[in-house]
């Protein structure tokens, strides 16, 4: 039986630190594992200690390249999938290389944005990112654009029942 815990690591493809914390179990489906992050989780960020000031909830996928990122208001974004490599798991700690691109749906007005296209450009050049690698993160950009866009589940309403266990 895996533990209630799991540690979220994310780097960039240099192995740089990107972000590092604890999550909570919360279910696991056909899509991947579903951790819940309370306000008051103590993280790191940038190498930096932070505090999570709003909870969010993270759907980490069985095999795809992305993760997805479930946030209540007063977030601005609603659900925020960062581009990444399929998550890695050893034990409890999953590791997820962040690759720059993200897909985001403003709570407000419903709007799906591509955003840091420049840094994953300069990104590519620096880190060398392999024409396969740059191929799966504009594919993952493209499907996620549209399923944001669409209502496509779990981006619609699914995601709403793990978000009730951590808001407070």
């Amino acid at each position: 039986m895996p533990n209630e815990t799991v540690r979220v690591v994310y780097t960039k493809y240099d192995g740089s630190a990107h972000r590092d914390y604890p999550a909570r179990r919360l279910s696991e489906d056909d899509l991947g594992i579903w951790v819940g992050v309370p306000r008051g989780t103590e993280s790191v960020y940038h190498g930096r200690p932070s505090v999570e000031q709003i909870p969010f909830v993270l759907l980490i996928p069985h095999a795809a390249w992305w993760t997805g990122m479930f946030n209540p208001p007063p977030r601005t974004s609603e659900v925020y999938c960062d581009i990444t490599t399929p998550a890695r798991w050893e034990g409890d700690t999953v590791h997820i290389i962040d690759l720059d691109l993200d897909v985001v749906r403003r709570r407000e007005t419903q709007t799906v944005e591509l955003r840091d296209e420049d840094e994953f450009a300069d990104h590519r050049v620096r880190f060398g990112y392999p024409d396969e690698l740059v191929a799966e993160a504009h594919a993952a950009a493209e499907k996620l654009f549209a399923a944001l866009g669409d209502g496509s589940e779990p981006f619609a309403t699914e995601y709403r029942k793990w978000l009730s266990l951590v808001v407070d």
